[in-house]
């Protein structure tokens, strides 16, 4: 202990440790032994409805290869794509091509069979993972699943649950958002109360860059992406278009997580030449952002480790490497952490005083899960009014940013109706 101790007051982490990493486990005690209710016919129908969508798809890849063959097999797979049916960009391994997403993803047009394939997969992987997963892991008395929050596997202080993993049910996926619904409060007292913080890492990062133009975008309110592509792009903001929107937020989201031209393109599906451009126009219109970064990377060259706003740490050993890849790496991990380690603090803090409050005010709603910037309550109907006033409070009074932190709350009978 005193080792440690002289540790933690050397790192300036003393109220890191003490007032948010040690209160958060009476948090999260309270989350694991709680649970969550399932309900068992909803997910008994969505594995059955996911068993003959998947037959159905199944025959589709058929008819369109002519035959039929083992899909998970990715040796039988490539013969049919690359030799069969004649794709381009097959790379041969030492077991046969390639399948993986990427590739598969490159062929998306080439080959209707593609498209199918790659959905047939995300099917499968529902299932397998979430409707015979989830049940496998669901307590027979109770109905009840009993996720485990790790507090200490991330290196950016993020917490996963896993056994099972309720953080990362595919969302794109209508059919995966879907599964939502077969979480449900314990007695039809309870509803579901579900806030989740509004661009929490973008606000970090203006707070963090002190730009002044990002700030100010916050400051008044508006639609930041819009205000992003008609800076970045020069056009007045009631001219811009969905599409110039959804660029603006590809960059404004992917600049956080230190994405490259390369990575822009790829994500845009546009050039590499463009997306530098886009990159470079974006840094000319929030030059605090950039000095920000760059001074991040640099840092974390000369001390090894970058840090949070609330003493949080992680090392960066990749900066010295030799290897390009990896020193690359470590230039993302320079950036990003800072950001989604204050992030992730915010929310921690956030969850302690939101829990004690229900606790001092003996309340019957309780904080059930904690998906990486979101809370799920599962709120006692007659006490909803005060729980969402307590949520509002604490949430957006974490942290005293330069910007407004702000929340959006959804009510419902199960988790997908309150998303």
């Amino acid at each position: 202990r005193k080792v440690m101790e002289e540790r933690l007051a050397e790192n300036e982490q003393k109220s890191l440790f003490y007032d948010m990493e040690m209160p958060l486990i009476y948090v999260l005690a309270d989350m694991e032994k709680y649970g969550i209710k399932v309900d068992k016919a909803a997910l008994l129908a969505y594995q059955k409805r996911l068993g003959e969508s998947l037959d159905g798809m199944e025959e589709e890849i058929y008819a369109l290869a002519g035959e039929k063959f083992n899909i998970n097999s990715p040796k039988q797979l490539g013969v049919i794509l690359f030799e069969k049916l004649g794709l381009k960009g097959g790379k041969k391994t030492k077991t046969g091509y390639s399948t993986a997403a990427d590739v598969l993803e490159k062929l998306r047009t080439a080959h209707p069979i593609v498209e199918r394939i790659l959905h047939y997969r995300q099917l499968a992987k529902l299932k397998s993972t979430y409707a015979d997963g989830l049940l496998a892991v669901m307590d027979a008395e109770t109905e009840k699943i009993y996720s485990t929050f790790n507090q200490t596997i991330t290196a950016t202080g993020r917490i996963p649950s896993t056994e099972p993993n309720l953080q990362n049910i595919p969302v794109r996926l209508e059919l995966g958002r879907e599964l939502r619904k077969i979480f449900i409060p314990e007695s039809a007292e309870f509803c579901f109360l579900d806030a989740d913080y509004s661009q929490i890492e973008l606000r970090v990062l203006a707070h963090c860059s002190g730009d002044e133009h990002l700030i100010q975008a916050y400051k008044e309110q508006s639609d930041i992406h819009r205000i992003t592509a008609s800076q970045v792009f020069h056009i007045p903001f009631d001219e811009v278009t969905p599409q110039q929107r959804r660029n603006a937020k590809a960059v404004n989201f992917g600049i956080v997580y230190g994405i490259s031209s390369f990575g822009l393109s790829q994500d845009l599906s546009i050039t590499r030449k463009e997306a530098a451009k886009y990159i470079d126009d974006y840094f000319a219109t929030y030059p605090g952002i950039k000095t920000f970064l760059d001074h991040a990377v640099t840092h974390a060259k000369e001390e090894g480790y970058v840090v949070t706003l609330f003493g949080r740490r992680r090392p960066v050993p990749e900066l010295s490497s030799s290897n390009f890849m990896q020193r690359s790496f470590g230039e993302r991990v320079a950036m990003n952490s800072p950001i989604q380690g204050a992030a992730a603090d915010i929310i921690k803090i956030a969850m302690i005083r939101v829990n004690q409050r229900l606790k001092d005010q003996k309340m019957k709603s309780r904080l059930v899960l904690q998906v990486h910037d979101e809370l799920l309550i599962e709120a006692y109907e007659p006490e909803l009014d005060e729980v969402q006033n307590i949520l509002k409070e604490e949430m957006e009074h974490a942290a005293e940013l330069k910007v407004p932190l702000e929340i959006d709350m959804h009510t419902g009978d199960n988790w997908y109706e309150a998303k």
